[in-house]
């Protein structure tokens, strides 16, 4: 008796068992990545101070401040920044509501020339205040532009390769994560450009838990074609404060709320 086709469509029954299981796995490694670093309790404020370091060795420094609200776990999301230092950026803010299944609405207010400017979703993979970081590194990329592929697992970590589902939007041809099982917080990620040069890094340098929440409250950008770096430092980090949806509008770029303050 013939026992190949049998043979074979075990063997098929196997692979695709096996594909779909990681398949899953790589999903639900995604999605737990994605509310833990940008959805961590309903709501959220902190207080950054970001130290910018040029090629030439030059520093400059911003300081600023973040609410987040979210809207359903996981998808629409609401964030403004109230920049406070130096002067040349006091009182400038940056406002961002986050979806899912179409482009994020983003607003910059530029007090100087009274001014509220529109961010176009080109304009998301560009610098953030001067700085070595991405208005998306700040809000988050949405998960469902990107295809995911466990590449490495060990006992403390996952690695990720991830590649754009269109790479015409945005600068790289794919980049890697490296996700701390504990945490499920990236803790490093390495970018590459169209010729497949690694180009920037982007590193968690210090993690604590807050309010049963792990939290990164140190991290680095690396800009390693042009030279330079960015470091970014969270502190009085508190969650679960009550914001209201209402602060999160046009009326209050011009206003910042007084949640902005402690």
């Amino acid at each position: 008796m013939n026992i190949l086709p049998t043979t074979l469509v075990a063997a098929l029954l196997l692979f695709w068992s096996t594909a779909a299981a990681t398949a899953m796995e790589v999903a639900e490694i995604v999605e737990r990545a994605n509310l833990a670093s940008y959805y961590a309790g309903d709501d959220g404020r902190s207080e950054v101070r970001m130290l910018i370091t040029d090629a030439q060795g030059r520093e400059r420094e911003r300081q600023f401040v973040i609410l987040r609200k979210n809207i359903e776990a996981g998808g629409r999301q609401l964030f403004y920044v109230y920049f406070e230092r130096p002067l040349d950026v006091r009182r400038m803010v940056f406002m961002v509501h986050k979806y899912l299944d179409r482009d994020d609405d983003r607003w910059l207010f530029l007090p100087d020339l009274d001014l509220v400017r529109r961010i176009a979703a080109s304009d998301k993979r560009s610098s953030f205040a001067g700085s070595h970081f991405l208005y998306e590194d700040v809000s988050g990329r949405a998960p469902v532009e990107d295809n995911h592929q466990l590449i490495e697992e060990d006992a403390d970590y996952y690695l990720l390769d991830i590649t754009p589902k269109d790479p015409a939007t945005v600068e790289f041809s794919r980049y890697t994560a490296r996700i701390a099982k504990s945490s499920f917080l990236p803790v490093y990620m390495e970018y590459f450009d169209r010729q497949g040069q690694k180009y920037r890094t982007v590193e968690a340098l210090a993690v604590e838990e807050i309010q049963g929440f792990p939290t990164v409250v140190k991290s680095r950008v690396r800009d390693l074609a042009g030279g330079g770096e960015t470091l970014m430092e969270f502190s009085n980090i508190s969650y679960n404060i009550g914001l209201d949806e209402s602060l999160f509008t046009e009326r209050f770029l011009r206003r910042p709320p007084r949640e902005i303050r402690r």
